[in-house]
């Protein structure tokens, strides 16, 4: 057991710890079940819909297939990078650089009446994407916060504050 001696105790790095908490796994299965069910929907059911559709709509749902497909892309890159870290192959350093290639910011919000004539199933995918979207940027914020390189001086909970109003921001790009 070591010894606590007051004033060298170093603060509770949250960000580091959550890549490997249960919120995070719990996270990342709940990304990738929607990523499957969205590939077997469009793959299958989706494409009936799709068919049934006036032109304008038809158009509307490609449009929407596409930025569902390529924003479920990118949360599942996000995902595998850091279960790589939680799994020791590389280091949350590692996972930093390379997550530079993977895009979370917040795009443009769909005009939702643009949406109304698309298929109940592929609405439903397109608002859980979103969902998944504001939790996995959340985690990003709170696990790739700065880390000072000393300590900060005064309130020892100002840093743990800060972090969390990062992960709950949502609209930051």
């Amino acid at each position: 057991m070591s010894e606590y001696k007051a004033g060298e105790a170093e603060p509770v790095r949250f960000g580091q710890k959550l890549a490997s908490s249960q919120a995070f796994l719990s996270l990342f299965k709940d990304g990738m079940r929607l990523v499957e069910e969205t590939a077997s929907y469009l793959d299958g059911p989706g494409r009936q819909d799709s068919k049934k559709l006036e032109r304008s709509a038809a158009l509307t749902y490609a449009t929407e297939s596409m930025r569902l497909t390529t924003r479920l892309m990118q949360l599942a890159s996000w995902l595998l990078l850091h279960r790589a870290v939680n799994e020791g192959e590389m280091s949350l350093a590692q996972a930093n650089k390379e997550k530079t290639k993977v895009k979370l910011a917040v795009g443009e919000p769909a005009d939702p009446t643009a949406l109304d004539p698309l298929p109940d199933h592929l609405k439903e995918l397109i608002e859980r994407s979103r969902a998944l979207h504001d939790r996995v940027r959340r985690l990003d914020a709170t696990i790739h916060a700065p880390v000072p390189e000393e300590p900060p001086a005064g309130n020892p909970l100002e840093r743990q504050m800060g972090l969390l109003k990062a992960a709950f921001e949502r609209n930051e790009g």
